[in-house]
């Protein structure tokens, strides 16, 4: 919750340095994943946001202006958020929050950034939001209060090598998916710079969520650790399929894997397993919203 109070505060420095329209409302963008693989990460996010939204709102709003979002669902998937990110911008938002996911966002950035309307991505952590792959500028629109992918990948692999001791790894990936390709790629290189060994790297395709054919593979190659970047419901079931065939290494994975959704949906299989998170969820200074999230 608290990476969303910082991505709206982050679009209120925007709205504060004067792109306020002349309405008593100010209409902020929200393109989001309501329906489609990412759908318990984005309904969590709207609601997050319109109970931060509400509380300004109560508080007297900002420039005694209510806030609003111009909300859009792009069902997680890259042609839908240009669609709605050309809709955004056609509605003349001040800014714009979201999307979440890696490849949304690198998709989205163009269209924002012809519009020059700022698009603060919640947790979009490949390198190439911000920044023109093809001209390695950075891009002037687009800002994210999150860490990247190197790092957490980088972070992964020396806690599976310096931590765990593990010394063979295996990595289970989405390969249409921008977030799971590029950290399946960062792992791997800090995971041998480290001194140890990928023994396997399967992939699977968006959506898909029967594992088994490619976990029988690595089950095979016996590695102490399987890499998995992907969604809560993608690494929930690809836990429950490893340990169904019998495997036993420690399962690691990313952001994405941050929220109860994962244990609701991994239950036992997910035990013992590791990820990199933005936040803590722990921190005493989100538990009043946490607890109000949950009421």
């Amino acid at each position: 919750m608290k990476k969303i109070a910082v991505v709206l505060a982050a679009v209120m420095v925007f709205v504060l340095a004067g792109a306020v329209c002349a309405q008593d409302v100010i209409s902020i963008g929200h393109t989001v994943s309501l329906t489609g693989g990412a759908s318990m990460w984005g309904q969590s996010e709207a609601r997050a946001l319109d109970m931060l939204a509400k509380k300004i709102n109560d508080a007297g709003g900002v420039l005694g202006k209510k806030i609003e979002f111009v909300r859009y669902d792009n069902r997680n998937d890259g042609v839908e958020a240009v669609n709605v990110a050309r809709r955004l911008v056609s509605d003349g938002v001040v800014a714009v929050i979201g999307p979440a996911q890696s490849g949304n966002s690198i998709a989205s950035a163009p269209v924002f950034e012809r519009g020059k309307i700022p698009m603060v991505v919640t947790t979009a952590t490949n390198p190439y939001v911000t920044i023109d792959q093809r001209s390695g500028k950075v891009r002037p629109y687009a800002f994210r209060p999150c860490f990247i992918d190197p790092f957490q990948g980088t972070v992964a692999a020396r806690f599976a090598v310096t931590d765990l001791g593990a010394k063979k790894g295996a990595i289970l990936y989405d390969v249409g998916s921008d977030y799971g390709q590029w950290l399946a790629k960062y792992f791997e290189e800090a995971f041998v710079e480290k001194g140890g060994t990928i023994v396997a790297k399967e992939a699977f395709r968006t959506d898909e969520l029967d594992y088994r054919a490619q976990l029988g593979k690595i089950k095979e190659l016996t590695p102490d650790v399987i890499f998995i970047p992907t969604s809560q419901k993608e690494a929930a079931m690809a836990a429950k399929q490893a340990r169904d065939l019998g495997i036993e290494a420690v399962l690691l994975g990313t952001d994405n894997w941050g929220s109860p959704d994962l244990i609701e949906l991994g239950g036992s299989a997910i035990d013992g397993g590791y990820f990199v998170n933005l936040a803590d969820l722990a921190d005493p200074d989100i538990q009043d919203f946490v607890a109000e999230y949950k009421a």
